[in-house]
């Protein structure tokens, strides 16, 4: 499933976002990719550890997290530590899968979604389009700012090369409650269908009572603890 979620409508967040961006150092995108997507890779990835990428880090994840589309379709169980990405002229990330497995000890997690946060306006900068490769289809995306692509880690996916101008996107992984995809499809249509019926039915409708039992009770049986 590959979904396109605008997670940050508000302006004034957003102008918020960008001042902070303004104030991180930056470092070679590669010394955080694989041995395989450092070949390809071309772009550089702001410093998180400084007192402005703490900060930006801390907004950034609890906004998403708290996300309630995210949360449906995604499920998660653990988010990684975010990066801000930063593609001038000539840069870009071609053609790659994430790794299955990020992070160490107790920060390890297996990665079955990626996600891109765009953060720059789409008239500011020619080419850098995320391409996405999944289930026998090809998405090309060029966001708005605030607008957030959800895809299978397992995809192959690249950042078309920027040729005017600079692209900034926040990036990170997912690791869900849901190991299976077909069971988070189907989850997320329950969910969309109970939010539905919401607006239509009363809270204690036997409709919506039974739709809240078999939601709780898929989550058993599949949930990962």
């Amino acid at each position: 499933m590959i979904l396109a979620i605008h997670a940050i409508p508000e302006p004034d967040r957003l102008a918020a976002i960008a001042e902070r961006i303004a104030l991180l150092d930056w470092r070679d995108g590669r010394e955080t990719a694989g041995a395989v997507a450092a070949e390809v890779k071309r772009n550089e990835q702001a410093i998180m550890d400084s007192a402005p990428g703490r900060a930006l880090q801390s907004e950034l994840s609890a906004l998403l997290a708290d996300h309630p589309v995210i949360r449906a379709a995604a499920q998660p169980r653990r988010f990684s530590p975010l990066l801000i990405s930063r593609t001038g002229e000539g840069g870009g990330y071609g053609p790659h899968v994430d790794n299955a497995l990020m992070g160490r000890g107790d920060r390890r997690i297996r990665t079955d979604l990626s996600f891109t946060l765009f953060l720059t306006p789409p008239e500011e900068y020619d080419g850098g389009e995320l391409v996405i490769d999944a289930a026998g289809t090809t998405q090309q995306v060029k966001g708005a700012p605030g607008h957030l692509m959800l895809y299978p880690s397992g995809s192959i996916h690249e950042v078309r090369p920027v040729t005017r101008g600079t692209r900034i996107v926040c990036v990170g992984w997912i690791e869900s409650m849901i190991e299976d995809a077909a069971r988070r499809e189907l989850l997320f249509d329950l969910e969309n269908l109970r939010a539905s019926l919401r607006r239509q039915l009363a809270s204690q409708s036997a409709e919506l009572l039974t739709l809240d039992k078999t939601i709780a009770n898929l989550l058993r049986m599949w949930a990962c603890a």
